[in-house]
């Protein structure tokens, strides 16, 4: 995989279950690009399984600069969250969070056996999402004069760019996303056209 490319989840996962020694273990994966998706999908569950005793939980956000957190949530230290996210490195993927929702059997399984549920648990549930790969692009505003359009025009279908949005009146504005490692080659492109300006737009 390119390093700017990166693999995520397209959608919530379909509930699994991982059983042991009567203790239940639902595993959930979500999409999720900042912590307030993190904070209404725990509420989600938390209403959901009002009756379960542990959601632990992992996430990771983020493509060039990456934030992680592993939540035991009252299991023996290390037992659950971060087997979780050892699950989400080992998928590879990134704005993606897991959950593993627990109800307690009556016995107990030890630090191993927690350990092994709640990796468990994680893996199944990112076994059952879609998973793919997207690539880290960059946008840039392109504006010119109405007769350079074409020109213009010529340049986006032949290198195949992505056209994200476009206005077009007596000046034309378009928005391409092009992939970072042929950003800067895209940008001299444009740059290099007579009375075209170009510009990453922000965030």
């Amino acid at each position: 995989m390119e390093n700017d490319a990166y693999k995520t989840i397209t959608q919530p996962s379909e509930e699994v279950l991982f059983k042991d020694k009567n203790s239940k273990f639902f595993g959930y994966a979500f999409p999720v690009t900042n912590e307030d998706d993190v904070k209404s999908y725990l509420e989600i569950l938390k209403k959901q399984h009002h009756q379960a005793r542990h959601w632990c939980y992992a996430y990771q956000i983020g493509t060039e600069t990456i934030a992680y957190r592993a939540n035991d949530d009252g299991e023996p230290s290390n037992s659950a969250g971060m087997p979780i996210y050892g699950q989400i490195q080992s998928f590879g993927l990134t704005n993606v969070l897991i959950v593993v929702v627990r109800y307690f059997g009556g016995v107990k399984l030890g630090v191993g056996g927690l350990i092994n549920a709640y990796r468990t648990g994680a893996q199944l549930a990112i076994e059952a999402s879609n998973i793919v790969e997207r690539t880290i692009n960059i946008d840039y505003l392109i504006t010119c004069e109405y007769d350079l359009m074409n020109k213009v025009m010529r340049v986006i279908k032949e290198k195949n760019l992505n056209i994200v949005h476009q206005k077009l009146e007596l000046d034309c504005q378009i928005t391409i996303s092009v992939r970072k490692k042929d950003a800067e080659n895209i940008y001299s492109v444009f740059e290099s056209i007579y009375k075209v300006q170009i510009k990453k737009t922000e965030d």
